[in-house]
């Protein structure tokens, strides 16, 4: 699998915590290891990013406010993320899975049955919804992002991740577009903000994965690809069964035309689950011996804590090919060294035995020698009192850090190396972060705020209120406020303005016109006229305005006032010597209503009431009498 330019970093500690046991996958954007967190004790995964990302400003401030989004997520089938920092390459701390991914299975061989693909797209779905809601898309679902715990339940992994990487000005050695095209919805080509319909459609792509081996809709090329996609909706193979339908909408051009959202599709696919056999249990490929750790005494150094470098560390033990042969990368085994390779694997052996005799000879003939303890994560206290059990003697610098005040965070020698009994070992102890002052940020539009904030290392959370003064979208302020010396990840509250508070409109229906345009402009409106009849109000006042009196609207709104020209005025035809038919026809093109007194079929109009040419509102009554016609 190609590494992406991302160095092999085994036995390296990242910021003096995360030491980095062995690599178990590799990817466009960097590399996964199996890692000891030192301080608690704990194996965890770290995704350590392409170092050419280290350099891009924009890239670390996206991923910062990213990881601390994902970070926040907590939900049965979401890959938990721990931490997050920068050791000269960017990284994330993560859960470690032990059952391997769904790419591990593909690559091993192992298909699923359709009712095995519904079991894991119905738990992707519940991950999605769950973050679709709080507003973090995925954008790269796809096999090597689906993992599993030793129970086969499905986590799904990097979150936030894609989206960093899609802002970032660093792309691929290879030129490929960030996020997996591959699984990519058609919508990706052509550059609008992917919504969560496009996580769906991605779904869809691996569910077919899953069951047939193959992904639906390829191309030549990436942008081929999405291009084909965007012409041709999914069409599911007969093998998926039950799962069909749900794979065919899900996978429509359109995003429109797709399930509306992820619980949705989880419902859809719940119901297709019922239309098949229950799934057998899943075959999981799981990690092998990546999770021991080959090197089990070394601890690496970033070497920047200490004035000089401490001695190199002795290895006390060998990790023979087969072991190392047997570390998994996504899930699959690197092929095995050949014969030719037996030569030098013995000559380091015969180098390694020598070595450890010379050392053995030399702790024989020097006296009493111990073992470093390891300190690396213990508070001042607790480490002078591990050091008095282990026989050394502790010498102590203190430096600024990011970690917690009293927090030993560097030790030299590294745990697990020899020295004298009572010897030193040196240790850095943390002061704590540096208080630095919050900086003036009052005016700025809120995205360069919030970056403003975050490139002086504070955790921004964001609150909008209404201003009189200050324009819609621009910072008001902090909380608290500019200047105050804060320790870096404190919480800082960005205020920002909404605009005016919104102002009630005054009721003036029944007021004379002059008499309410007056109340509303007083009142920081515009006003605009429109005259209607009205049989109900009073010539030249006030019907009703628009928005209606009570509500709320933003200062300075137009305010449209409707008002009453009085009834509107219709000429009384002549309808003598008219039939029925002829007086019903005058009557509605004048808006008048007939009253027919004395009908019958031979008769004709004698006599009317008003008199032809009165004026009157439209829709009053006019009285008819018939007569028989001469």
């Amino acid at each position: 699998m190609p590494l992406s330019g991302v160095a092999d970093l085994v036995g390296r500690v990242l910021v003096d915590r995360y030491r980095l046991v062995a690599p178990i996958g590799a990817g466009g954007s960097g590399r996964v290891y199996v890692a000891e967190d030192v301080r608690l004790r704990r194996r965890v995964a770290v995704k350590v990013l392409h170092a050419a990302l280290a350099d891009d400003a924009g890239f670390l401030r996206r991923f910062r406010a990213e990881a601390q989004h994902a970070a926040s997520l907590h939900h049965p089938n979401v890959m938990a993320v721990y931490d997050w920092g920068q050791d000269t390459v960017p990284f994330m701390v993560l859960e470690l899975l032990t059952g391997g991914s769904v790419r591990g299975m593909l690559d091993a061989g192992h298909r699923l049955t359709p009712s095995q693909a519904a079991y894991v797209g119905r738990q992707v779905a519940a991950a999605l919804s769950y973050a679709h809601t709080r507003g973090l898309v995925h954008r790269d679902i796809k096999p090597a992002n689906l993992l599993f715990d030793e129970h086969a339940i499905v986590r799904v992994a990097d979150f936030g991740l894609a989206r960093a990487l899609a802002e970032a000005s660093w792309t691929e050695p290879a030129g490929t577009v960030v996020g997996t095209t591959r699984y990519g919805a058609p919508e990706q080509a052509s550059g609008v903000a992917l919504d969560a319909r496009a996580d769906l459609y991605s779904l869809a792509l691996v569910l077919v994965e899953c069951v047939t081996g193959t992904v639906p809709e390829l191309a030549d090329s990436p942008f081929g690809t999405l291009a084909r996609r965007g012409q041709v909706p999914i069409t599911a193979p007969p093998e998926l069964g039950a799962l069909g339908p749900v794979i065919e909408r899900a996978g429509r051009p359109d995003p429109d035309e797709r399930y509306p959202d992820a619980a949705t599709m989880g419902d859809a696919l719940a119901t297709a689950a019922r239309q098949l056999p229950p799934p057998g249990s899943l075959t999981l490929v799981g990690l092998g011996a990546a999770l021991e750790d080959p090197h089990p005494t070394r601890t690496g150094r970033s070497g920047q804590l200490f004035d000089q470098d401490a001695e190199p560390t002795v290895a006390t033990g060998v990790v023979d090919a087969e072991t190392m042969d047997a570390l998994l990368v996504d899930g699959a085994p690197r092929r095995r060294r050949s014969g030719r390779a037996v030569p030098f694997v013995v000559a380091a052996l015969v180098v390694a035995v020598l070595v450890a005799a010379a050392v053995l000879v030399a702790r024989s003939a020097g006296g009493s020698t111990v073992d470093a303890p390891q300190l690396v994560g213990l508070d001042e206290a607790a480490a002078a009192t591990e050091a008095s059990a282990a026989g050394v003697l502790l010498e102590i610098t203190r430096r600024d850090s990011d970690d917690p005040k009293g927090l030993v965070i560097a030790q030299d020698p590294s745990p697990g190396s020899w020295l004298s009994e009572r010897g030193t070992v040196r240790v850095v102890v943390s002061r704590g972060p540096q208080p630095v002052p919050i900086p003036d940020v009052a005016g700025q539009p809120e995205a360069d705020a919030v970056a403003t904030l975050e490139q002086a290392r504070f955790a921004v959370v964001t609150q909008h209120r209404n201003d009189e003064n200050v324009r819609a979208g621009l910072a008001i302020g902090t909380d608290p406020p500019v200047g105050t010396q804060q320790t870096p990840e404190t919480e800082v509250t960005l205020v920002v303005s909404t605009g005016p508070a919104p102002v009630l409109v005054p009721n003036v229906a029944g007021d004379a016109y002059d008499v309410a345009a007056a109340r509303l402009q007083s009142s920081g409106f515009t006003v605009e006229r429109v005259d209607e009849f009205s049989t109900t109000v009073e010539k030249d006042k006030v019907i009703r305005t628009a928005p209606a009196g009570g509500e709320r609207v933003a200062r300075g709104s137009q305010i449209t006032v409707v008002v009453s020209k009085g009834p509107e005025l219709v000429k009384v035809p002549n309808f003598r010597n008219d039939t029925l038919e002829q007086a019903q026809q005058k009557l509605a093109a004048s808006g008048l209503v007939g009253d027919f007194q004395n009908y019958l079929p031979d008769r004709v109009v004698r006599a009317q009431e008003p008199e032809p040419g009165t004026d009157v509102p439209r829709g009053s009554k006019v009285t008819l009498v018939f007569i028989r016609s001469s």
